[in-house]
Parts: C-alpha cells; sequence; structure tokens
C-alpha cells in the first residue's frame, strides 16, 4: 500500500527539520486538489482563495519544497514560466505544447516510450528519469489561423 501525498510530504519536511505549519498545509491541500499544469501564481489564486493571510513567499518556497519532495514536478515549456504538475502516483507523460497559446497536453505512448529506452541503450545509457516535450500548433489556434 502506497503512502498519501500529505504523508509523503510530511515524511519529506521531518527529515528536513521543516515544520508541518498550518499555512503550508493548506499550501499542500490546495496544490493537491489542482489537477493539471498551472504557474505558481495561479496556485497564489488558488491559495489566497482559501486563506488571504497566507503570502506569496510562503506559497512559493512551499512549492519548491513540493518540488523537492518529490510530489510535484516543474518545467519551462519555453516561456520562461514553470508550470508545475503532481507526479506522485502519477504515470509518466510526456507533453504537446502550443506554440501560439501555450496550451499544454499530456501524452502517453507506450512505443514512443520503448524507442526512448532502446536509444538510449544503443548509446549506452541508463534512463534514470526524462521529459520529452513536443511543440507544435494546437487544433484551436491552427483553426484560427485560417
Amino acid at each position: 500500500m502506497s503512502k498519501s501525498a500529505e504523508q509523503m510530504f510530511v515524511e519529506y519536511l521531518q527529515k528536513s527539520n521543516l515544520s508541518v505549519t498550518p499555512q503550508r498545509k493548506v499550501i499542500v491541500e490546495t496544490f493537491l486538489e489542482a489537477e493539471g499544469h498551472f504557474s505558481a501564481e495561479e496556485l497564489c489564486s488558488l491559495v489566497k482563495g482559501k486563506a488571504v493571510d497566507i503570502g506569496q513567499a510562503t506559497i512559493y518556497r512551499t512549492l519548491k519544497l513540493l518540488v523537492d519532495s518529490g510530489l510535484a514536478d516543474a518545467f519551462d515549456p519555453g516561456d520562461g514560466v514553470s508550470l508545475y504538475e503532481h507526479s506522485y502516483n502519477h504515470a509518466h507523460h510526456d507533453h504537446f505544447i502550443c506554440a501560439h497559446c501555450g496550451k499544454t497536453l499530456e501524452i502517453c505512448d507506450a512505443v514512443i516510450e520503448e524507442r526512448q529506452e532502446r536509444v538510449a541503450e544503443e548509446h549506452g545509457f541508463e534512463l534514470t528519469r526524462h521529459r520529452m516535450f513536443l511543440f507544435g500548433v494546437c487544433s484551436d489556434c491552427r483553426f484560427d489561423e485560417k
């Protein structure tokens, strides 16, 4: 039986000699409720909707702790603004990213995954983790251009 994300975060804080504060609890709960990809600013808005007294710096620091603990993953889709998503107990996936509107779509493809493993092996690498971003134009933007 796997641990809950909250348990993982509490254990990470304890190992790091950090406290489980009420503010961190609200931020983590809000993060875990949010699905998909979101910026730190979007998380701030969600947290402020629950607890206006939690400062932006506290939210940013806790978001970094979420990444460091392995509960969150951060990536820059190319516009200089990091997006965050859940990583604990979530299947590996790659991303399509629209170069026009920034829309991000998760893709899971066993053939691509197997090919990446084979290519790594052909070059003497053992993959420990990876990310793949495919940039293009989404169907909404393609149709808007016409």
